[in-house]
């Protein structure tokens, strides 16, 4: 194969450090980078240009709709590399049936994601966000002190994955060296391939009863919209903290909310539904709960890896390795 043409489309607003100087040279190295400028919109005369060379488009946050048109406007066109994580919402059911090939990063962008529910996990045991509150509040310890005698801390505790996802199976492998009792629930793996992770497989109320911290990790599909709702909610021990880093919707917001209120449980909150809460919800003001701004995913140096992993599924599609991350046309109904 030649050095084939490539082309850009994302929001370099909402791209910064996935494509470094870098990675640019290297791409135009593996093949022709027609213009380091990405591609916004798909219908002025240098989208027109560029899309009629083009053999592989690099997309990311931000991309204009790859729609059905796109086969006839880019009639060369043979792959599709979303450097970013899902590509829901980002690329046409058209371009599977068009034999393009689809890769994503959600691989890369799934580091991360890990990486901030360990450490939401590890402070969560400890109850380091009230003792954090306790101690600005008094200027002293005579309210942490006792807190520290209480059934806390990292050892020995229960801990419950909702989703043997790519984040949820990082997870599970970056808490190896951590004294947990892990529990999964997840409708596609079995008691088996849940031991394999070295996780039992529980059901889901099962694991909201047993679990001291709950982390959801599932996609947000038809079947799992408002699977923690107020009954699973109820199952939760005093005490116990659930962490969502997967999506807003899979949580009633208003059962979760009624009972944070009680003050019952807690919440590490990193996505919610709407994707930035009205400015009067109780999100932003509960003192038993963590909110971030959808920030446990890939943010600054750290969206390299993206630009990274594109790079590399190029370098494989050139030289007639398999892709590692292809997406199928079947794959979509599971997929985040």
């Amino acid at each position: 194969m030649n050095r084939p043409a490539i082309v850009l489309a994302m929001e370099p607003s909402r791209t910064e450090h996935v494509l470094p100087d870098e990675i640019l040279r290297r791409l135009d190295t593996i093949g022709r980078l027609l213009d380091s400028e990405p591609l916004q919109h798909f219908e002025d005369e240098r989208a027109k240009r560029l899309l009629a060379e083009a053999e592989i488009l690099i997309t990311g946050w931000g991309a204009p709709y790859v729609g059905p048109e796109i086969p006839a406007a880019a009639p060369r066109l043979r792959l599709i590399v979303h450097a970013a994580g899902t590509v829901k919402g980002i690329i046409d059911e058209a371009i599977f049936e068009a034999g393009i090939a689809v890769s994503h990063a959600a691989e890369a962008n799934a580091v991360p994601v890990a990486e901030f529910t360990l450490a939401a996990i590890l402070f969560a045991g400890k109850r380091a966000f009230r003792f954090r509150d306790l101690y600005v509040a008094d200027r002293h310890r005579d309210r942490t002190y006792p807190l520290q005698r209480e059934a806390i801390g990292n050892y020995g505790r229960t801990l419950g994955i909702i989703g043997a996802s790519r984040i949820g199976r990082r997870v599970i492998e970056l808490l190896k060296p951590f004294n947990y009792r892990l529990l999964l629930f997840d409708p596609m793996v079995d008691a088996a391939g849940a031991a394999g992770l070295g996780a039992e497989k529980v059901d889901l109320d099962e694991l909201m009863r047993r679990a001291d911290i709950v982390s959801l990790h599932a996609p947000s599909l038809p079947s799992t919209q408002h699977m923690i709702d107020a009954r699973r909610l109820s199952l939760m021990k005093d005490g116990a903290t659930l962490i969502n880093t997967a999506r807003g919707i899979l949580i009633d917001e208003v059962a979760l909310l009624s009972e944070l209120k009680t003050g019952r449980i807690d919440a590490v909150i990193d996505v919610t539904d709407p994707e930035i809460p009205e400015t009067g919800s109780a999100f932003y003001d509960l003192p038993n709960v963590f909110l971030t701004p959808h920030i446990a995913g890939a943010i600054g140096l750290e969206r390299a890896r993206l630009g990274e992993m594109a790079a590399d599924e190029i370098e494989r599609f050139t030289t007639g390795r398999p892709l590692f991350y292809q997406i199928r046309r079947q794959d979509l109904e599971n997929i985040a």
